[in-house]
């Protein structure tokens, strides 16, 4: 996504009423652990409610969705001597490639978690799966119809039934496929 559609996203999840299983809203909270509970969390709820993405977007109020700005840097942040990103990624199970970005909306610093859904397995931050239920992230399998159903849904995960790349004009794709060998 580049930053406009970044920015059409964050204003379309702050015109919702209130958070939800898709959708977390931050200010300044940095807390690695947490972060990478919602990670968790966001992705197999996205995938238990067939949504391709979720997204935590810090900067925004998570009441009245007002863009308040932040001061979390992700890109600046290091676990020891480890960056942010690296850390939470060797840490999550199976290996998502989620997406940080950092805009400015109202001329105000807003960063954004982009969170593609569980594909073919739950979800793991530190051994431990998590959901939301609404706006609350809390441990999968204290929700054990939840787990049941995002199991079954994963289970028929089809690579090719994916899309490959989102947001892509139609020039850009011709320019992409080597479609003339097909005819040959």
């Amino acid at each position: 996504m580049n930053s406009d559609q970044i920015i059409r996203t964050v204003n379309a999840l702050r015109a919702m009423r209130r958070e939800h299983e898709c959708a977390e809203f931050k200010v300044n909270n940095s807390d690695e652990d947490e972060i990478g509970e919602y990670i968790s969390a966001l992705s197999n709820s996205a995938a238990l409610i067939k949504e391709p993405t979720a997204f935590i977007v810090w900067g925004v109020n998570d009441v009245s969705h007002e863009v308040v700005g932040t001061s979390f840097k992700p890109h600046a942040t290091k676990i020891g001597k480890e960056a942010l990103e690296n850390w939470l990624v060797t840490l999550l199970y199976p290996r998502i490639n989620f997406k940080i970005h950092e805009v400015e909306i109202e001329d105000k610093p807003v960063v954004v978690f982009e969170v593609p859904a569980a594909r073919e397995a739950p979800v793991r931050f530190r051994e431990t799966e998590y959901i939301r239920v609404g706006s609350a992230k809390t441990k999968l399998k204290d929700y054990p119809q939840r787990e049941r159903t995002l199991w079954q849904l994963l289970s028929g995960y089809r690579f090719e039934q994916d899309i490959a790349m989102p947001d892509v004009d139609e020039d850009t794709t011709l320019s992409l496929l080597d479609y003339p060998a097909y005819f040959d």
